[in-house]
């Protein structure tokens, strides 16, 4: 997928397509000594990283604020969200060379987002509309992290793999919530799953 292509079915701006065309081209520039993404995927970064992070813009709760990314790596999913407009990201990531590229695209893209340079449980709680994480965790693993960010209102929304029926099924034990399944845009084999009313059981 080309950059011409995203902006087809995405329907970004010119701006904002330049922006994340920055983004993607210092990507390209540090993998080289950081292993920010996968090697197999940087022939394919538009599709396999950027629009599987964009696709999940529509399913925001509308008037989304307030989104905390678990895991953010090299900023897939909330660095793309912040840069399609999503005012008030918070990156959550432990290793401290890809916080340096995540604080290094959001110069570069002039996009306001809050890196944590810290393990999740490590981060003061605080409440978000959304909770992001993608290719992270077990469900169970990532409900429980989310839970200090989670209000009345709060959804959370997950790119899941084809273990994600097991994974529901184990997480229901000790949680109750209310699950959507959308289908990957990217991965035959991928779900988007998109929760809410999340408690413990």
């Amino acid at each position: 997928m080309t950059a011409d292509a995203f902006r087809d079915v995405s329907g970004v701006s010119r701006e904002t397509l330049d922006r994340l065309a920055a983004y993607e081209a210092l990507l390209r520039k540090w993998q080289a000594s950081i292993n920010l993404v996968g090697r197999s995927t940087l022939d394919d970064v538009w599709r396999r990283h950027i629009l599987d992070s964009a696709q999940l813009v529509p399913l925001l709760p509308a008037g989304t604020r307030t989104l905390v990314d678990l895991g953010s790596g090299a900023g897939f999913p909330g660095l793309v969200l912040a840069l399609m407009g999503v005012p008030d990201v918070h990156l959550v990531e432990s290793d401290s060379r890809k916080c340096a590229f995540l604080r290094e695209a959001a110069r570069v893209t002039a996009t306001p987002v809050t890196v944590h340079n810290r393990r999740i449980e490590a981060v003061s709680p605080f409440p978000a509309d959304a909770v992001t994480a993608r290719a992270l965790a077990p469900l169970g693993d990532l409900l429980a992290w989310a839970e200090p960010f989670l209000a009345a209102h709060t959804v959370a929304l997950f790119l899941k793999g084809q273990n994600l029926e097991d994974e529901l099924t184990l997480a229901t034990k000790s949680w109750k919530m209310s699950a959507e399944r959308f289908p990957s845009a990217t991965d035959p084999n991928g779900t988007v799953l998109r929760v809410s009313g999340i408690a413990r059981v």
